[in-house]
């Protein structure tokens, strides 16, 4: 007769995920272990194990939480609000706010991508190209000028603009830090910026 079954408990899973992106942006993905990621996670032996069968799978899942909280929140800022101005506001608010809380995370999506299987790789790009796509589909409305292609690039000049003090610490006030990267990624749309709300400046802790 077989003994209870074993849950898997969600906090150690979550701690994992959250040990393995502070070293493997610290380190690099090939020179951090299971045991480390587990160490970091406050788990023992072969516990990890019971959550993750490999070093890839936890990869796999970082980046794919990175994507799907960026897609998810996208797709309902889009549909949700009124006019494509306000949409596209929310949307460079959103990475903004992604980029300064979760350097982390960027850091790893950013360079150890390579490092996964195919089709894991694949499943990734589909789903940025569809994160790409909801950003177009708003520039497209308040930039009629410019072609399909044409505002596909400006929208990753913009991401990439916001995206790019993921390895900076500039040491500025939260506010001014949104400020300014609101400004930027404005620019790169070729759209006059509008100033952050008082929740977009104080939604997370500072940088």
């Amino acid at each position: 007769m077989s003994g209870p079954a074993r849950h898997r408990d969600p906090a150690r899973k979550e701690r994992i995920l959250a040990a393995a992106a502070e070293l493997v942006a610290r380190r690099g993905f090939h020179a951090v272990s299971m045991a480390e990621i587990g160490a970091a996670a406050g788990i023992v032996g072969s516990g990890i194990y019971r959550h993750f069968d490999s070093k890839v799978a936890i990869l796999a899942a970082l980046l794919d939480r990175v994507m799907e909280r960026l897609l998810r929140n996208a797709t309902r800022l889009v549909q949700e609000l009124p006019g494509d101005r306000s949409a596209l506001a929310a949307l460079i608010s959103d990475q903004i706010v992604f980029v300064i809380d979760d350097r982390r995370l960027v850091q790893v999506y950013q360079r150890e991508i390579h490092n996964l299987p195919d089709e894991d790789r694949r499943r990734l790009r589909r789903k940025q190209r569809h994160y790409i796509e909801e950003w177009v589909h708003v520039v497209v409305g308040l930039r009629p000028d410019l072609s399909d292609v044409e505002a596909r690039t400006a929208v990753h000049a913009a991401i990439g603009a916001i995206q790019s003090v993921a390895y900076f610490h500039s040491g500025l006030p939260r506010e001014r830090l949104v400020v300014l990267l609101a400004d930027a990624a404005h620019a790169c749309l070729g759209l006059p910026a509008s100033p952050p709300s008082r929740s977009e400046l104080s939604s997370a802790p500072g940088a």
